[in-house]
Order: C-alpha cells, then sequence, then structure tokens
C-alpha cells in the first residue's frame, strides 16, 4: 500500500502541487511601484538623450529656429532669381523678336532702295529720250533718226535702240519699216548682218521707239551699225554710228 502511494507520486498521475509565495500584498505592489518608476526614469533619460541628440535643447532649438528664418529669406530670394530669369528670358524673346524685325525691315528697306535706283535709271533713260525729242535748230519736220545706240551686254550679245520721230505738231500717223544693218569683222574678215527677223514694222504720229538684242557669233567684232526708216522702197531716214571695236 505504501509502494503503491510512493509509485503514485513519482509517476505523471501523481497530484499537482502549487508553490506560493509567502510575500505579503503591499510588498508586491511597492515593488510594482518601484520597477514602473524605474521604466519611466529610464523613459524620460532616453526623450533627454533624443532632444539632445537631436538639438531641441533651449541654445540649438534657437539655431532651428534662425535657420528656419533664413531658409525661408533663401526660398524668397529664390523666387525673386524665378521671376527676375522670367523677366529676362521674355525680354530676349522680345529683343529676338524686335532683331527680326529690324532685320526684315531692312531687307526690305535695301530692296526699295534697288527698286529706286531701278527707277532713277528708267527715269534717266526716259529723260534723255525726250531730250532726243526736242528738235534741233533749223528742223524742217521731216522723219528723223535721233536716238541710234548700240551697247555690248556680254561677249555675244549687242543691245540695240532707235528712236524715230517727226519733229512737228499734229504730224500725220506713218507707218513703215526699220532695217538694221551691223558691219565689223569675224575672225579677221569683213562680216556684215542685219536682224534675224528682217525688217521691223514701226508705226507711230509723233515718235516711235524700237529695241532688241543681236546674239553675235563667235569672234566678232562689231564696228558700225546703220539704221534706215522705210516706206515702201523709200528711205525715209537713215543714220549710221561707230561702234567701239571689242574682242568676241
Amino acid at each position: 500500500m505504501r509502494f503503491r502511494l510512493f509509485h503514485r507520486r513519482l509517476t505523471i498521475s501523481a497530484p499537482r502541487m502549487a508553490v506560493r509565495s509567502t510575500l505579503p500584498w503591499p510588498l508586491r505592489w511597492a515593488s510594482l511601484a518601484i520597477v514602473l518608476g524605474f521604466c519611466a526614469a529610464i523613459g524620460l533619460w532616453a526623450f533627454e538623450l533624443g532632444k539632445d541628440i537631436a538639438g531641441l535643447d533651449n541654445d540649438n532649438g534657437q539655431i532651428i529656429v534662425e535657420l528656419r528664418s533664413e531658409l525661408r529669406v533663401i526660398k524668397r530670394q529664390l523666387e525673386d532669381m524665378r521671376e527676375e530669369r522670367d523677366k529676362a528670358v521674355s525680354l530676349a524673346n522680345t529683343s529676338t523678336t524686335l532683331l527680326t524685325t529690324e532685320r526684315a525691315t531692312q531687307e526690305s528697306l535695301t530692296a526699295l532702295n534697288k527698286k529706286l535706283e531701278a527707277e532713277n535709271r528708267s527715269l534717266r533713260d526716259d529723260l534723255g529720250f525726250f531730250e532726243k525729242l526736242i528738235p534741233t535748230s533749223g528742223a524742217s519736220g521731216e522723219l528723223a533718226i535721233r536716238g541710234l545706240q548700240a551697247d555690248l551686254q556680254n561677249p555675244r550679245q549687242l543691245k540695240w535702240q532707235v528712236l524715230v520721230i517727226q519733229a512737228k505738231k499734229n504730224a500725220p500717223e506713218f507707218s513703215g519699216q526699220l532695217e538694221l544693218i551691223f558691219s565689223g569683222l569675224q575672225s579677221g574678215k569683213p562680216w556684215t548682218a542685219s536682224l534675224p527677223q528682217g525688217a521691223q514694222q514701226i508705226s507711230f504720229k509723233q515718235y516711235g521707239r524700237l529695241e532688241g538684242v543681236l546674239e553675235l557669233p563667235a569672234q566678232t567684232v562689231v564696228k558700225s551699225m546703220t539704221a534706215k526708216v522705210l516706206e515702201g522702197k523709200l528711205t525715209r531716214a537713215s543714220q549710221t554710228i561707230k561702234l567701239l571695236a571689242q574682242s568676241q
């Protein structure tokens, strides 16, 4: 019987045993308060240490306030600089536009100047043309060639011009033909030519002007040009001019 009781105590079927402290409950609460106070002290110490590390004490806090104030000033300055930059970019764009407009205006003025120069040359030519219309002293009012001229444009082209007038008021209309004859040398030999299309028709009352370009053969030197105004087979006027010899 005793053996069974002893064996039962030693096996898993033995009854549970509870160990209870004999410490009174006021001491237990005091111990708990001490532990909590210790934990609070550690937390406060950690908080203060964090403030020191983060610079949240009075001196560092003042520095942070100053830094924040300077940061705001720098931000304002940056905004001002951005505004100045935008104004500068806008001004640069405006200057570019004005420069482009000025260049376009300059090109327009240059073209206008060239046009005016061309018109001036044309007016001088017209002036010379109308001066040729003025009758010479003793003119009988008969048909006359007053403006026969020829200019070499390039080695192979000769520009000619003829002015025929009737130097009298209320002159009847004239209708006839203008014949041109060119003389010179070709490769050192005598050379003569007329207009490829033959005699030119001409009709006018007071004056008539004809002009054109003669294509010259190679190695040709034109020395003279003769103009004849024909009415049927009758020669009404004739004039010959000498030209400056130029090698072709």
